[in-house]
């Protein structure tokens, strides 16, 4: 038995005993390996080059759209579902939080499958599988010979100072760590969902978060990615001061494209990874597969892809910042665009981009800042011309959805001509106000406010 597998094995019997498959087993193996020859995953600086310009979206032909039409039936919409929300207090799928209405993220998103006429799967964990296909109920006309889910495995957490699996017997289940997105190309092969997409002629695959209600399946996109006969491309945003923390692309020496997450900067590079006038694309994650393609590489790499690292630090219960430091191995679904030789990124405009983190972000999307369109796509309300919305709510008081709800009891204020909203302290709004501008609302000595029913708020 070799120093490796003696080290690996407590994490193999670990792993084995939660029948956890042997493919996801290896694969852990091999980032293990990578923490034991002391590589961070840390990308420096001065290893990538920044990107001039991206091919735009918003500059392709309207004929691509025709290209894409064609190939809807043979793509498939793979929404990433495994998120439980727990920062915002939730334990359920984050994607089950009303939206629009009375809709759902997911109510939203089988409706735009529907509408494209593309089969929908989810890629699901444990805690959000049942709830998740239990609403999926409601649309039958998505079931078919394509099973609506698969899983998402789940991995040993590591302890920091010996490199042996984290043990805290109050609760075990905080042992185990998500493995990242990147993930989803071993549990494409051991769920069996790759084979058999290709099994029903699925030959495309659009892949993006279930909180991101602004990555649509776009025919052309899907007929650019076509046409270019791309393996692997990714989608792209401006940078704003709002994205300066969240991954971008760059290039390797060697002309290559490569993902960065915030996690993979050293402390040093720091100032140049937040300089948007710098690296100018964020990663949207919103990514396109040629799965034929996707097959014959992993077959060749015996299905590891060999995706770069993520060293998380962090303790075995996050609550408890005294409990066991612990280090979780994850990979990102978007770094495979530099395993993929020929894959591409394109820069897409703003509205491609909704995601929903944190009741801020929530709160922004649920109001007229953003509209939900006849196909059942949430994006900006043109009047805003791509604007963001910055919305920063006091931890105190809106951190947890309930307690959101019970500030806003008539809804969102409107907020289609507001810049910025900023709320320090207790702030309970009646119905219908109207934000413009931006607003700072900060009660003097925290004693509650109330905004009274149909009040204009200036900035």
């Amino acid at each position: 038995m070799t120093s490796l597998d003696a080290r690996f094995a407590p994490f193999a019997e670990k792993m084995r005993a939660a029948q956890l498959p042997e493919l996801a087993i290896e694969t852990f193996k091999y980032y293990y390996a990578k923490l034991l020859d002391g590589e961070t995953g840390l990308i420096p600086e001065d290893e990538i080059i920044p990107i001039e310009t991206l091919p735009d979206l918003e500059q392709f032909p309207p004929e691509l759209a025709e290209v894409g039409q064609a190939a809807l039936k043979k793509t498939v919409i793979i929404k990433l579902n495994g998120g439980l929300g727990t920062s915002m207090g939730l334990q359920k799928a984050k994607s089950l939080l009303p939206v629009k209405g009375d809709l759902t993220f997911l109510d939203i998103i089988a409706r735009h499958a529907l509408h494209r006429g593309a089969p929908l799967v989810l890629m699901n964990s444990f805690n959000t599988r049942e709830d998740s296909l239990a609403l999926l109920q409601r649309y039958p006309a998505l079931h078919g010979d394509i099973p609506l889910d698969f899983l998402q495995h789940k991995v040993p957490k590591v302890v920091q100072s010996d490199f042996t699996p984290a043990c805290w017997p109050q609760n075990p289940k905080l042992e185990w760590a998500p493995p990242g997105h990147g993930d989803f190309y071993t549990a494409m092969i051991t769920s069996g969902m790759l084979q058999t997409l290709l099994d029903a002629g699925i030959e495309y695959a659009f892949v993006s978060n279930a909180d991101n209600l602004g990555a649509s399946l776009d025919p052309i996109l899907l007929g650019y990615f076509i046409v270019n006969e791309s393996p692997f491309m990714s989608e792209a945003a401006d940078r704003t001061p709002l994205d300066s923390k969240g991954g971008h692309l760059a290039l390797r020496p060697d002309g290559g494209l490569i993902l960065r997450e915030s996690a993979q900067c050293p402390p040093e590079d720091w100032e140049h990874y937040q300089d948007i006038t710098r690296h100018r694309y964020f990663n949207a994650n919103n990514l396109w597969m040629h799965l034929p393609t996707l097959k014959q590489v992993m077959e060749e790499r015996r299905f590891i892809l060999g995706l770069p690292m993520i060293r998380n630090a962090k303790t075995v219960d996050p609550r408890d910042p005294n409990s066991t430091p612990v280090y979780q191995l994850e990979t990102a679904i978007g770094s495979a665009i530099g395993v993929f030789e020929g894959a591409t990124a394109v820069r897409v405009p703003r509205t491609r981009f909704a995601p929903v983190k944190t009741t801020n972000q929530l709160l922004g999307v649920r109001s007229d800042a953003y509209i939900l369109t006849e196909d059942y796509r949430v994006m900006l309300n043109p009047r805003r011309n791509q604007t963001p919305l910055l919305i920063t709510l006091d931890d105190r008081f809106y951190k947890f959805i309930d307690a959101l709800d019970a500030r806003f009891p008539f809804g969102p204020p409107s907020l289609v001509d507001c810049i910025s909203l900023d709320i320090r302290g207790d702030v309970r709004f009646g119905r219908d106000v109207k934000v413009i501008g931006s607003v700072t609302l900060q009660p003097p000595d925290d004693t509650p406010l109330t905004i009274p029913d149909h009040a204009v708020l200036h900035g």
